[in-house]
């Protein structure tokens, strides 16, 4: 298994590769936009330069900064599938930003597959677990990959090094939030944490040191 990270944009947000080298098949997870050349062009070329087939795009929720180069994945590898969750997917079909004009247009589309709770997703030898957990957005996702090596979990904008998602956006809630929080901080303390901004963590890191997951004593 190989991850490549690679972040920027507006927003400075985390891109994935997801790797079954054994296979050569592979996932991105996520796809800001803006200078799809620094985000999203180098994931595109070294699959290419290692014959790695790019067989899906894994959305964690539908913010702007989240799938804006949807487009240029899928024209790159016409095969490959955008995924996400019902709740989430009239962003998709109707993106940009509720805030502020985006410098750019995000093309309209379908995702080719929704996604449910606990519902895997095979990639090579890879199985890949989306689980909902509302509260940024409805249908926000994590993306739980139990591998014996390592046990990672793509959390998108749920939780970050220090610092958990907002959810005074449109469709944010914060009851959800917690709850979706508290679910996550059950997997195994070694779970490696990705998020959508910022840098990686682990479970057991944000279970004694995040300031949110403390005061709300979502670590119990």
């Amino acid at each position: 298994m190989k991850i490549l990270l690679n972040a920027g944009g507006l927003a400075e947000t985390n891109s994935y590769l997801l790797v079954d080298e054994s296979t050569k098949t592979a996932a991105i997870i996520d796809a800001p936009g803006d200078t799809t050349g620094k985000i999203v062009g180098p994931h595109l070329e070294a699959a290419k330069q290692n014959g790695w087939d790019i067989q899906y795009l894994l959305l964690t929720h539908g913010h702007w900064d989240h799938l804006s180069d949807h487009k240029f994945i899928t024209d790159a590898f016409p095969n490959a599938k955008i995924l996400m969750h019902q709740l989430d997917a009239p962003m998709l079909e109707n993106p940009g930003s509720q805030r502020f004009p985006l410098p750019y247009i995000i093309p309209a589309r379908q995702p080719d597959a929704l996604l449910t709770d606990n519902q895997t997703i095979q990639l090579g030898n890879l199985t890949i677990t989306a689980l909902h957990v509302p509260g940024h957005t409805p249908g926000h996702l994590v993306f739980h990959v139990p591998d014996q090596e390592q046990k990672l979990l793509f959390t998108g904008d749920l939780l970050f090094a220090g610092a958990i998602g907002r959810y005074d956006f449109p469709g944010g809630n914060l009851d959800h939030l917690k709850s979706s929080l508290h679910r996550i901080l059950q997997l195994p303390d070694d779970t490696q944490i990705l998020p959508g901004h910022g840098p990686s963590t682990t479970i057991a890191n944000e279970k004694n040191g995040n300031p949110f997951i403390r005061r709300w004593r979502l670590h119990q």
